[in-house]
């Protein structure tokens, strides 16, 4: 017989804003079981061709969420025998249009601020994340949701794919944009496909970064030089579907006389230093965030264009309003995922 549980919530999703948001909620005294489908990624820095091609430029305001979970200053944390450190700070931001005109300078010194944030690496994230969640006091589920029921007076019961079942009074979509949970719970999106990819990359650079996030506007799309710890820099090129694919197919000399070109040499002569990868651009938005004893959020709930890389900070953002809301029906000792409440 299929083993039974009943914990307050139930995390779908154990990336940074599912991990996230299951660390905030169990900070709320409540009980919380994350469900993810598959290991987690290792970060090491010992691995430069394995690095994670997905990074993130982290506002202070999520850095301060993560801080209070306990988790930040392990993701600032030198690793022993390193040479840099793991997250890079950018300082400035420089942004100007391949069609001429002036640039614009936003400057952490005029904020009052030592940077404007930070570059981090996803795996680095998760994998600082996974680290807290056991001391934190959340279970961990390595399973597939294959399946939901949903009581929109007592709670929701999740089939999954190892033979259990797990009951819980709600459940938190935070399984990505194409969410499976969301899906069972009847939630449609509006979604619009860009007809672009976003190139990435790590590369080096003849100059120094100079803690700086450069971005330049080309007739295809923005193109983004993002500072990484150890000197090189972190690219998301945008381009049309039939470009991206040409780009993807250059030999490495090729792209960086590509990629040097594009970007007005601005950092020197580029030297590719990974693969390369384009994912596609879309805008998508779920028609609700709510249904029966289940929430969305992250990108289940939202989609947004990467030229201003805040993909992640509102998924936190995300994280950090459902832990607010929730923390009501706790400090009554109501039922969380009570309509009166969500």
């Amino acid at each position: 017989m299929a083993r039974r549980q009943r914990p307050d919530v139930a995390v779908v999703g154990g990336g940074v804003v599912g991990a996230s948001c299951a660390l905030a909620l169990a900070g709320l005294g409540l009980e919380v079981v994350l469900v993810e489908a598959s290991e987690p990624p290792r970060w090491s820095r010992a691995q430069p061709d394995q690095r994670d091609l997905r990074v993130y430029a982290f506002a202070p305001d999520n850095a301060a969420l993560l801080e209070g979970f306990g988790v930040w200053a392990a993701v600032l944390q030198r690793d022993k025998d390193a040479q840099a450190p793991n997250a890079q700070p950018y300082r400035r931001m420089r942004v100007w249009d391949a069609a001429g005109g002036g640039e614009l300078v936003f400057d952490a010194d005029a904020f009052g601020r030592r940077e404007l944030g930070w570059i981090v690496e996803h795996a680095l994230l998760v994998d600082r994340l996974w680290a807290t969640l056991p001391r934190a006091g959340v279970e961990v589920r390595t399973a597939r949701v294959e399946d939901l029921q949903q009581d929109a007076a007592t709670g929701v019961t999740l089939r999954l794919d190892d033979g259990t079942r797990l009951e819980a009074r709600i459940a938190i979509a935070a399984d990505g944009a194409d969410s499976t949970l969301r899906r069972l719970a009847g939630l449609d999106v509006q979604a619009h496909e860009y007809a672009q990819r976003g190139v990435v990359a790590y590369v080096d650079t003849a100059l120094p970064h100079e803690d700086t996030a450069w971005q330049r506007f080309l007739p295809g799309g923005p193109l983004a030089f993002l500072p990484c710890a150890d000197g090189g820099s972190s690219i998301v090129w945008t381009m049309p579907d039939a470009e991206a694919q040409r780009v993807l197919a250059l030999h490495d000399a090729a792209f960086a006389r590509e990629l040097t070109h594009a970007f007005a040499a601005r950092l020197g002569e580029v030297t590719p230093m990974s693969r390369r990868v384009a994912f596609p651009l879309r805008r998508q938005l779920a028609q609700s965030y709510v249904a029966d004893r289940v929430l969305v959020l992250g990108d289940a709930a939202h989609v947004v264009h990467p030229l201003a890389g805040q993909g992640a900070n509102l998924g936190l953002l995300d994280a950090a309003a459902i832990a607010d809301v929730l923390a009501e029906g706790a400090q009554t000792g109501e039922d969380p995922g009570a309509l009166r409440i969500l």
